[in-house]
């Protein structure tokens, strides 16, 4: 028989009302198992121990999910999560008709490369934000440019210019979103974004990997697709890489998603689901705690007067506060600022820091201090970068899970 599981969080047949804290803690039981917390699947091969059930997952190219026969094309750990991470996803919305997939990746870089590749083909173009993650950036000015796809710049808070922009020209295929933005913080209007979309026939994805549907859920607005660098917030301890894409279950998208994953070998390990998993477990938790301590760093950072902006949208003075309190339950635990003296300040700020982290990435449980010009936005050109408000001199924090008091105490020694 093929292996086949139940998701507690996705069954109807219940009279419990599963709530987003529970969807994230509980597990799958799987047939003739008891394990309290599900085994990895550690195996690059499943057994035909039903032969046709084989053939027709092979013929239909992955359509039945209940059927494992080699693990580049499913796995029961993997798939669990991905699940669970659909339903966060799109916890709240009556999807028992219209259900949602969940389907992880080797990184966030994958999972976006999927989406983009899943709705755009040579001779389209992709309309997007200028402040983009840096190698979401890269890979739309460099790798989707060879394949003949275009990417259009344009200001996302400007609803009239992005309607009249896909009004006139019928090659723009993809709305791409990514809010809050890296590593501005910039908050984009969902409802008013996915509308246009709709209207005009396009599909639309958002970068989700800021918010995490604890905070954050795109698809109540409309959205189609939503990507996470699942590295991040989602998996919280900086333990595995993987990333995750989630979009409505209609069968043309979840082949189109499912056979780039296939042909590229884009998947994610079942020892990176598991650890994932975990760190699902403690989402929400975890991302009470990083917004306290967020507003509170912010605050510090706001009233220190060797600081000339703050970035965070729990801030008032942040021109995108109202919209992130309309469309996000929460902040989140990511802020950037701006010192006085520029590029020369923030290097010396960093080469103060004893006891936050220097690294490149967030979301982990320890804070985590970053120059964006340098690490995750060094290929995007200079012009572009100043544009949208990354500076040479702007430090990216995600404000991790210690005491308030040590990190502000570790911030103010560092400026000096």
């Amino acid at each position: 028989m093929p292996v086949r599981f139940f998701l507690l969080f996705l069954d109807m047949n219940t009279n419990f009302k599963k709530g987003f804290h529970s969807i994230c803690v509980k597990d799958p039981v799987i047939d003739g198992l008891s394990a309290h917390v599900p085994p990895i699947y550690a195996t690059s091969t499943f057994t035909y121990e039903d032969l046709d059930a084989a053939f027709e997952f092979f013929k239909s190219g992955g359509k039945n999910k209940d059927v494992y026969t080699y693990s580049r094309l499913g796995n029961p750990t993997v798939r669990f999560v991905g699940d669970k991470i659909a339903a966060l996803e799109s916890f709240g919305i009556n999807n028992e008709d219209e259900p949602y997939f969940g389907m992880l990746f080797a990184s966030g870089m994958a999972a976006i490369a999927a989406s983009i590749m899943a709705n755009v083909k040579a001779g389209d173009k992709i309309i997007t934000q200028g402040n983009l993650y840096g190698t979401t950036n890269e890979l739309m000015v460099s790798l989707m440019k060879d394949f003949g796809v275009e990417t259009i710049y344009a200001d996302l808070k400007d609803l009239n210019f992005v309607e009249d922009a896909i009004i006139n020209d019928e090659k723009i295929k993809l709305l791409y979103i990514e809010t809050p933005a890296n590593p501005t913080l910039a908050c984009y209007d969902l409802d008013g974004l996915a509308a246009i979309a709709q209207n005009l026939g396009i599909k639309t994805v958002v970068d989700n990997t800021f918010a995490t549907p604890y905070i954050q859920q795109p698809l109540k607005f409309g959205i189609d697709m939503v990507v996470h660098s699942s590295t991040k917030f989602l998996n919280g301890h900086g333990t595995g890489t993987s990333g995750v894409l989630v979009a409505k279950m209609e069968e043309a998208t979840y082949k189109k998603v499912y056979g780039l994953q296939k042909m590229l070998g884009a998947i994610c390990s079942p020892f990176e689901a598991f650890l994932l998993n975990n760190g699902v477990k403690t989402l929400p938790l975890r991302m009470e705690q990083h917004q306290k301590n967020a507003q509170a760093l912010a605050e510090f950072l706001s009233n220190h007067p060797k600081v000339s902006r703050v970035n965070y949208l729990g801030l008032t003075t942040h021109p995108d506060h109202i919209l992130a309190k309309d469309q996000m339950t929460g902040f989140s635990g990511m802020l950037s600022f701006e010192l006085l003296d520029g590029l020369e300040a923030g290097m010396q700020f960093q080469r103060n820091i004893k006891f936050c982290t220097l690294t490149a990435s967030l979301g982990t449980a320890d804070t985590l201090v970053t120059h964006s010009a340098s690490t995750s936005h060094v290929n995007v050109p200079k012009e572009q970068r100043l544009q949208y408000g990354i500076t040479d001199g702007l430090i990216r924090v995600s404000v991790g899970l210690e005491n308030i008091e040590d990190i502000i105490a570790d911030f103010e020694q560092a400026l000096g």
